[in-house]
């Protein structure tokens, strides 16, 4: 594949119909696109793929479909469904006589997975081209390391899984995510003394406290750093446990940026879950440490102790169990051998950057963007979805599947198509979803909603956005 003046050449490709580049019988067909992870982004860059009838292999480290997802699956998501399915996935999917959920329904994460990731994996046009249980430990190029450059852009991209075996690609569009790499504890980004040695009492962003795991949390102290939705989500949690004391550890001087507007917040289910916090805060449920920043954690026979540098000094709290919801970040190891332009800042492209930057913009701020902004000068692989915004918690599924349609038209060729990116989104964005009371009405009608642990809820739900401060989970 050779590069024009302004993107990817068309390329004729049959359809992939092998697990590796080489056929049963040793004759070689045409490499695949091959995509990394089947989440949300990823499938819905395999349904563009096989709309425009490019080959194409999905690569799944999971189990099944949306395997990340399954981990906050008790959790609701800020936006309604309408803003959770990629067209191209739609169209697939109501061909097969799918039937769309309310467009105004809120899912939580085991919805999403039920309702929409499992019946487009098993899809006819997907299905036989989705590995799971496939690991991929390592990415280059055939016969080259990132050093060499002669006739670099005609070779193969080489996959090398876990096990092992190596898989030519003709183009990467790596949706790995970057919910297996969390951030650390330690408030300058490495980890905490101790930090690893305590590990068994530390739990990362949005555990099941209501449902599975509320056995580990009920009338145990937990500790809780973070300022984002994630970290406001977990807290309200923990609150309607009995004799269960619930700290609150933060950086900022205080946590007016965690509360929102409250009311007047332009985002109104963001506000609301504000204002919940806020007054659990000031009645003395949830005891609040501003201005902490972690340096130590150590383990007592009376738990785990975390000392953090303040203002005033160094200040220890000695809990039973931590939730950190700290965010995560990329890992773009996997791809060390290609030649990647990363922002320095937060580790997506530059030209992304400027975007997504979260000093001055929210998730629903985000500009469309597509192939030029995702772009590296190893032509032909792209990392989308959360992992391509790098450290900037303002990703949302619509941007991510707006991604993915614009890629793919460049690797298929139609260059106008990749070029016109667009994004619809609320004037408020759908960081929040502005709907929280047309969910309450119908849950008045069919019912209280099936919440954490799938049990009746006796409050709302806590709803979290893909992002927040500390890249949370779910758009």
């Amino acid at each position: 594949m050779s590069d024009g003046c302004c993107g990817p050449a068309a390329v004729e490709i049959e359809p992939f119909t092998s697990a590796s580049s080489t056929g049963n019988g040793g004759e070689r067909s045409a490499p695949p696109v091959v995509v990394i992870g089947a989440g949300p982004v990823g499938l819905a860059a395999a349904a563009h793929l096989a709309e425009r009838g490019l080959g194409f292999l999905i690569l799944e480290a999971g189990r099944h479909a949306g395997a990340s997802i399954a981990q906050w699956g008790h959790v609701r998501t800020f936006s309604p469904w309408r803003y959770n399915v990629d067209a191209a996935a739609r169209r697939l999917l109501t061909a097969e006589g799918w039937t769309e959920p309310d467009p105004d329904w809120l899912p939580t994460g085991a919805e999403l997975i039920e309702d929409y990731l499992t019946p487009l994996a098993t899809h006819p046009a997907i299905a036989p081209h989705l590995r799971f249980g496939a690991t991929v430990s390592a990415i280059s190029r055939q016969s080259h390391d990132r050093v060499r450059s002669t006739g670099r852009q005609d070779d193969p991209f080489v996959i090398r899984l876990a096990d092992g075996e190596e898989i030519h690609a003709r183009a990467i569009i790596d949706a790995s995510g970057t919910w297996n790499t969390p951030n650390v504890l330690g408030a300058n980004g490495l980890p905490a003394h101790g930090e690893s040695d305590a590990a068994r009492f530390v739990d990362h962003a949005l555990p099941d406290v209501l449902g599975t795991d509320r056995a580990t949390y009920e009338g145990r102290h937990t500790l809780v750093i973070g300022a984002g939705h994630s970290a406001a989500t977990t807290l309200l949690a923990l609150a309607q446990l009995q004799d269960t004391p619930v700290t609150w550890a933060i950086r900022a001087g205080g946590a007016e940026r965690t509360y929102g507007g409250g009311a007047a917040d332009a985002l109104p289910e963001r506000g609301a879950l504000g204002t919940r916090l806020r007054t659990l805060v000031e009645d003395g449920r949830i005891t609040l440490l501003t201005s902490f920043f972690t340096h130590t954690v150590t383990t007592t026979d009376a738990g785990v102790t975390v000392t953090g540098r303040t203002p005033g000094g160094e200040q220890s709290i000695t809990a039973d169990r931590i939730v950190a919801a700290t965010g995560y970040r990329p890992d773009h190891s996997i791809a060390s051998e290609l030649r990647l332009d990363l922002d320095p800042v937060l580790g997506s492209t530059r030209a992304l950057a400027p975007l997504i930057d979260p000093n001055h913009h929210s998730c629903g701020t985000v500009p469309a963007h597509g192939e030029a902004e995702l772009a590296h000068p190893e032509a032909g692989y792209y990392a989308v979805g959360v992992k391509s915004y790098g450290r900037a918690p303002t990703f949302l599924m619509a941007t991510g599947y707006e991604q993915v349609r614009s890629v793919v038209a460049a690797l298929a060729g139609d260059l106008d198509a990749a070029r016109e990116v667009h994004l619809e989104l609320p004037e408020t964005g759908v960081c929040s979803s502005g709907l929280a009371e047309a969910q309450e009405a119908k849950e008045a009608r069919v019912g209280l909603a099936i919440g954490i642990g799938g049990g009746l809820l006796a409050t709302p739900l806590p709803l979290v956005t893909v992002g927040g401060d500390d890249g949370g989970c779910c758009g």
